[in-house]
């Protein structure tokens, strides 16, 4: 079974809209998914950018998802625990939540959002790093989808 994800604001390999970005309003993007496979417990959500000058940049971590959830709108708060009773980490920003796009001007950097369809929760306690997320994820992962934006700071 094929997990697909979108969002409504920017397709497979385009720009990502300024307002999502440091340059804008910096909140995050509507996203949407299609019905995991069965078994699925909870979903994960990374969101990185590996044309950083240093390294992987981490842009965003959200964990322990319901199941039954096929989307987030556009501005997820910052909170450590969302509504749902999903969990948000920390970002190479240092802060909890989305950090949009914020290259050094020059080339276009790729964004890549993962969606983790997982068999069991991470439970893992909010502002947890990407790297606890993906060492509680290993050997749990049922399905993935991936996409991709660009952005660019002249």
């Amino acid at each position: 079974m094929t997990l697909q994800l979108t969002s409504p604001v920017f397709t497979q390999g385009s720009n990502i809209p300024a307002q999502y970005s440091c340059d804008g309003s910096d909140m995050s993007p509507a996203l949407s998914w299609t019905s995991p496979p069965e078994g699925t417990q909870s979903f994960a959500l990374i969101v990185d950018d590996p044309d950083a000058p240093r390294g992987t940049w981490v842009h965003w971590v959200l964990y322990d998802l319901p199941p039954t959830e096929r989307g987030l709108p556009a501005g997820v708060q910052p909170d450590d625990t969302l509504p749902s009773g999903a969990r948000q980490g920390r970002n190479d920003f240092g802060r909890t939540g989305y950090g949009g796009p914020c290259p050094p001007p020059g080339p276009a950097h790729r964004y890549y959002f993962r969606l983790y369809a997982l068999d069991k929760k991470l439970e893992l306690r909010p502002g947890s790093t990407r790297a606890q997320a993906d060492r509680s994820m290993r050997g749990h992962i049922l399905a993935h989808a991936e996409l991709m934006g660009r952005y660019r700071r002249t």
